[in-house]
């Protein structure tokens, strides 16, 4: 178990790890980025299909390296015996185990909770899946677009008039794994309380369903009589509160709270607006939602640069963001400040860019962290967690149980 003299929060503990694309690796990738040891099970003879995405430089994925850093490759063929053997050896011996297999594949492994609890009794055991372990959908296979979709998410984004759309960034994905390593880290501290472990199923259409801020609870509360519904740029509850054309760019506007309005009707120099009944609240804004948006993007317009629109609104304390592009956001100071874009490097690809953790601890620094080769960790795992020779773990791999490669 972890001591008093912790490289990270998760230090000592033990995950293994059968997952592959982002949402599960992201959950392990996360609990890598606290300290814990993650035995990444790829499957022989090609591992993580994410190895595979397209490749911008030396034949290496960035996508899978920014992935799954941190994390040990152990590459076999789990369907032979002397791969089954190992596996059960390792869920002896840690704390967690994750995978985002479609349901049933990892039972049909031997490796279903029933199993694992059998073998572990104190492991947590999570399964990411895009529709749960249970109801009429399970059996389906998914991708994060399609969590959206069943969601009500993607019905949500896009002009009210035109067609449905989702977006251009693994938002489902990434969520998910990190609700999973939420449960994990509650469970583990349960763990601690019952000596007991768990299971935990987490879904990526639950997590999506998560993101109604207020769409299900007014339908509800209306009895039907309200329909949520996409509305382009501009929130379809309140208002202002959108996307604004400036003279430049687009920037995002929040003047919900009757002060604000207050503050931005000065600045745009048509103060007795915050006294009009058309635009005294919020919901009054939004029956004159054409009109708020000519009135502020008019005055967007006679300002001198979307730079002075910007001081003027900070100046007031009006809530306001400009669109930046990814490459502007990997630019910004604060963004680069604060680590939120990190500087890693890989053996192969050099040094390149890619989102930071977001989660700050007092007590701890960012960790280095390495990608692996496929298979690469093999003999150091057997070695170190199960106690192999050098010559049985050269043995399994003339059997083709052990796998690895140069990528």
């Amino acid at each position: 178990m972890p001591g008093d003299s912790l490289r990270h929060v998760l230090d000592g503990y033990k995950v293994l790890d059968f997952t592959q694309y982002v949402a599960g690796p992201t959950a392990t990738l996360m609990m890598a980025e606290m300290g814990a040891e993650i035995i990444k099970v790829e499957l022989a003879p090609a591992g993580d299909p994410s190895r595979r995405l397209p490749t911008v430089k030396d034949r290496r994925s960035g996508y899978f390296v920014q992935h799954n850093r941190g994390k040990q490759s152990l590459c076999l063929d789990a369907r032979a015996p002397a791969g089954k053997e190992i596996l059960r050896d390792l869920v002896a011996r840690v704390d967690v185990v994750v995978e985002n297999f479609a349901p049933g594949v990892i039972s049909r492994l031997g490796f279903g909770y029933a199993e694992v609890s059998r073998i572990n009794p104190r492991a947590v055991m999570c399964s990411i899946s895009s529709f749960g372990q249970k109801g009429p959908l399970s059996a389906l296979t998914g991708y994060d677009w399609s969590g959206a979709a069943y969601g009500g998410v993607a019905h949500m984004i896009g002009d009210a008039d035109g067609p449905p759309t989702v977006p251009m960034v693994a938002l489902g994905d990434v969520s998910t794994g990190v609700h999973a390593m939420g449960a994990i880290a509650c469970a583990l501290l349960a763990r601690e309380r019952t000596g007991k472990g768990q299971y935990l199923d987490i879904a990526l259409l639950d997590t999506y369903f998560h993101y109604h801020e207020a769409g299900v609870q007014m339908a509800s509360l209306s009895g039907g009589r309200f329909a949520p519904k996409r509305s382009g740029r501009h929130s379809y509850y309140v208002a202002p509160a959108g996307v604004f054309r400036a003279r430049d760019r687009y920037i995002i506007v929040f003047a919900l709270e009757d002060h604000q309005w207050s503050a931005l009707c000065e600045l745009m120099g048509r103060p007795e607006l915050a006294r009009n009944s058309r635009f005294a609240n919020a919901a009054a804004r939004v029956e004159s939602l054409a009109e708020v948006i000519g009135l502020i993007e008019g005055w967007f317009a006679s300002m001198p640069s979307d730079e002075a629109t910007m001081a003027a609104l900070r100046e007031r304390r009006i809530p306001h963001a400009p669109v930046l592009t990814v490459e502007e956001a990997m630019r910004h100071p604060h963004l680069r400040e604060r680590g939120t874009i990190r500087r890693v490097r890989d053996r192969i690809l050099g040094e390149f860019e890619l989102p930071g953790f977001a989660l700050r601890f007092s007590d701890y620094q960012p960790l280095e962290l390495d990608a692996p080769l496929l298979g690469e960790h093999n003999a150091a795992v057997l070695g170190r967690y199960l106690g192999y020779p050098a010559e049985r773990v050269r043995e399994l791999e003339q059997r083709g149980v052990l796998h690895s490669a140069p990528y």
